[in-house]
């Protein structure tokens, strides 16, 4: 009898080993968070928001590489709901992805288990909903991925504490939204009324007030995460100055900033020595690009301080855009630093890979829609995951898509790249509006090669920087400017890129990348989830 249920216990974790992806030799976790609405007052204006079990922002979620996650979301608004994870890999298995290509949202009163592993991964990320405008009301947090000490060494001295910061815009509903922020925004993006600015900024849900205390003389790691959506914001310490050391999974060159700016989606690491006087200081989170400077505070407080900060505030950066585009080139890859993999990071010579495919998107916009090379996104009732999976015609056209921007009007269109599985693509982001922009791609991370003003042309590839450039998952493109990215497509699925200007997204400005091979191989893409929710075509 015992060896039944011996060889039956086996059998059970092989068959959850190639169905989820996940490895018997890593730790297990298990997660339930509940989605309800709640009233908080986060600029002093009682409205509703998204909590999850009870807290503005979300819990962090906090784990090491490889963990095997089990989250389950019980989702009590009345609408469906979904959660993607901004930088979070989901190595082969867009199944839980979180977004409208390819997961069905979970009904209003029922629940869902995302299931998933953060393979090969360690660095500072997000999460937030993704169905409409949601992440207008809340609902998002941070996601830290740790590093397994026995496995993978720090290129710094170890911190004697960590400080996670949420930061992000806010907007006020008017007294005839009763029902929060995100239908505010909805109704003035379907009714052509254009986006509002935001109304302030929060630090961890608070203008001001946020309190992380820390010991004179030792060294702190505070992750940074742009969790608004609209507003790229600057942050400085009054006093102290910040070594970034991480961007969105990798490490980079230790460079110190007296300022640095993050864009929206994005998330970074910065070690600060507590090397002033036993008092409080100032943290300031201020906008960029717009002509009225919003802001918020927190303190970093010195153990055992009875002093108050005072002002004057720290001046962050003023409009130019130039400054931005100078600091953003220098950030670099640190070759001689371990990533999550037990190889270095520096033996991946990108440089010397062939690039297979060249996609050029522009922006495209009228007073209603946004797009990409003048096809705005329209998301159709039935996911276009569910629909490769189970051969689903009359969902998407491959022959959709341009590599190129396209002169004409603007037509509604569900765009899907065709890429084949380890494809070396470049993609330049062409950018002829007078406002900045930020992009991201789930599944993938990619090589930031170069930023530059006005149009790009094919002899700009003299300049790129093909040795250290850094590898993340979402990049600014900013005003009357271009922006290349390099992607090794090896994660198999379907892959949302789209803009993380929430809006734009909302209205169409995204795309997707069917990266495909035709080997039905668990090693290329696990298999479809046991418990997959179907809806539209795929309900049948």
């Amino acid at each position: 009898m015992g060896q039944i249920v011996s060889l039956s216990f086996l059998l059970g974790v092989l068959a959850l080993s190639s169905i989820f992806g996940v490895y018997a030799d890593s730790p297990y976790k298990y997660l339930d968070w509940n989605i309800t609405y709640g009233i908080r007052s986060p600029l002093g204006v009682r409205q509703r928001v998204i909590l999850i079990n009870g807290k503005f922002p979300g819990p962090t979620f906090d784990c090491d590489t490889n963990d095997n996650i089990f989250l389950t979301i019980h989702n009590n608004l009345r609408e469906p709901f979904l959660m993607t994870w901004n930088g979070v890999w989901q190595r082969k298995a867009s199944w839980q992805d979180g977004v409208l290509g390819t997961n069905c949202p979970i009904p209003a009163g029922s629940s869902w288990t995302y299931r998933m592993q953060t393979k090969d991964q360690i660095g500072t990320y997000m999460y937030f909903p993704s169905t409409g405008m949601q992440r207008a009301d809340g609902g998002f947090g941070a996601f830290n991925i740790h590093r397994r000490p026995q496995h993978v060494p720090l290129p710094y001295p170890v911190p004697a504490g960590e400080f996670t910061l949420i930061v992000g815009d806010w907007f006020h509903t008017g007294p005839q939204f009763k029902n929060g922020v995100a239908d505010m925004l909805k109704f003035k993006m379907d009714n052509g009324y254009g986006m509002p600015m935001p109304d302030g900024l929060l630090i961890n849900g608070k203008p001001s007030g946020t309190t992380f205390t820390g010991r004179a003389r030792k060294t702190y790691l505070l992750r940074v995460s742009n969790v608004g959506i609209l507003a790229s914001i600057n942050i400085r310490i009054q006093g102290h100055s910040m070594e970034l050391v991480e961007v969105e999974g990798s490490h980079v060159l230790q460079e110190v900033y007296d300022s640095l700016d993050v864009h929206p989606g994005q998330s970074m690491s910065v070690l600060v020595t507590l090397n002033g006087g036993v008092e409080d200081y100032y943290i300031v989170t201020s906008t960029r690009f717009m002509k009225k400077t919003r802001k918020a505070t927190a303190i970093l407080r010195y153990k055992g301080s009875n002093i108050r900060p005072s002002g004057p505030l720290p001046v962050g950066p003023t409009y130019q855009v130039h400054w931005s585009m100078k600091q953003a080139r220098t950030f670099r890859w640190n070759l001689t630093a371990n990533a999550a993999r037990p190889n270095p990071q520096g033996t991946y010579r990108y440089g010397g890979i062939q690039i297979t495919k060249t996609i050029i998107l522009g922006n495209s916009a009228n007073k209603r829609r946004y797009g990409v090379n003048n096809i705005s996104y329209v998301n159709p009732t039935t996911p276009l995951k569910l629909a490769d999976h189970y051969h689903i015609p009359g969902v998407f056209d491959l022959k959709t898509s341009r590599d190129k921007p396209t002169p004409g009007p603007m037509v509604l269109g569900t765009a899907v790249y065709d890429l084949a599985l380890h494809d070396f693509v470049e993609i330049v982001f062409q950018n002829d509006e007078d406002t900045t922009q930020s992009w991201h791609l789930d599944g993938h991370n990619f090589f930031v090669v170069a930023f530059g003003a006005n149009q790009w042309s094919p002899r700009m590839r003299r300049k790129y920087n093909m040795v250290d450039a850094v590898w993340r998952s979402t990049v600014q493109v900013y005003q009357k400017s271009w922006t290349v990215v390099l992607v090794s497509l090896d994660n198999k699925g379907m892959w949302n890129l789209r803009s993380a200007i929430w809006h734009r997204q909302y209205l169409g400005q995204q795309v997707y990348f069917r990266v495909w091979n035709d080997e039905p191989s668990l090693r290329t893409e696990n298999n479809i989830p046991s418990n997959v929710l179907k809806c539209g075509k795929a309900a049948k």
